[in-house]
């Protein structure tokens, strides 16, 4: 009897030591363009809220929707935290954003469809003083607007802001869709800081980029091609050049778009992505958000991303190094 419960006791410390989610994280709503900030000991993912009653005709998207979660498996639902109309100037269209925190504040850069004052696409900022608001805006108008950028004739052009500070402290905003851009941001993080700067090197360049630094080298991802991949470029300076490196990941199961997040949480990195499967009634209008695992080279450069059914595990291991 001993040796059969030694190995019984030894398989239930493995199970509850390694607790595992599965992809898609969220079944009870369906999600997009996600982004993620850690913050300390927890990582806040902030996401789309796809409501569209089928995949026939087009995105419905009214509000931004927040998660919490010590270990990357057990999230903690916290509701929609802002909304298009939380913007006396957005006229409808919650699509991408990102959170980034500067001097104990807590900026929201969001994407909306601005009135026929400015017609087009336009980026704004929201401010809170935690990861979970409350946040309101802290401009009055937006940020960026579709007659600050002439180089295109579509009006969604100015979509899927990403924000990065530097080690210096200088604040970025990088932004576009078949265009891509990047400004300075000022010290208040809410006024463009100089001009706006074209972005070279991004092959088949889509839309959703999302700007890292590991280790002494920027990342640049993005959305390329339709459907759409992730590819990534390299640079060793926040304003490049970029050097493009290949494909991250490739179509997110039958989702037209795709669009990333990529973070470092108790010495592990993770890929934070959108897809239309791992539900029947999912698709290019019904979209759930998925993680799994990034791994880096011994050269630096990233590794294919695996997109798995199983998702990751929890870091128990990593948390308790805290």
């Amino acid at each position: 009897m001993q040796s059969l419960i030694k190995p019984l006791i030894l398989a239930l410390g493995a199970a509850c030591a390694a607790a595992q989610a599965a992809n898609p994280i969220f079944t009870d709503v369906f999600t997009a363009d996600p982004a993620a900030l850690v913050h300390k000991g927890k990582v806040y993912l902030y996401a789309g809220h796809d409501e569209a009653k089928d995949n026939t005709k087009f995105f419905e998207m009214h509000d931004w929707l927040v998660w919490s979660s010590a270990d990357m498996v057990n999230w903690q639902a916290h509701g929609p935290l802002l909304k298009a109309k939380d913007f006396k100037w957005a006229q409808r269209d919650a699509w991408a954003s990102q959170v980034i925190e500067k001097n104990g504040k807590f900026y929201w850069y969001v994407t909306a469809r601005h009135d026929e004052t400015k017609p087009g696409y336009a980026i704004g900022v929201a401010v809170g003083d935690s990861p979970l608001g409350p946040f309101k805006d802290a401009r009055g108008t937006a940020l960026i607007t579709n007659d600050m950028t002439t180089d295109t004739k579509q009006d969604w052009d100015d979509i899927d802001p990403s924000v990065i500070t530097d080690d210096d402290g200088q604040s970025y905003l990088f932004w576009g869709n078949t265009k891509p851009r990047y400004a300075k941001l000022n010290a208040n993080m809410i006024e463009l800081d100089g001009p706006i700067h074209a972005i070279t090197g991004l092959p088949e360049f889509t839309e959703a980029m999302w700007v890292h630094k590991h280790q002494g080298n920027y990342y640049l991802s993005f959305a390329m091609g339709f459907p759409e991949k992730i590819g990534y470029a390299m640079s060793k300076s926040i304003t490049g050049p970029w050097e493009y490196q290949g494909i991250l990941n490739e179509v997110a199961g039958n989702s037209a778009t795709n669009h990333q997040a990529i973070i470092e949480f108790n010495n592990k990195h993770y890929f934070i992505y959108h897809t239309g499967a791992g539900r029947p009634d999912g698709g290019q209008f019904r979209r759930s958000v998925s993680i799994d695992e990034l791994f880096y080279s011994p050269d630096g450069t990233i590794k294919r991303i695996v997109m798995t059914s199983e998702g990751v595990s929890a870091n128990r291991a990593g948390a308790e190094k805290q």
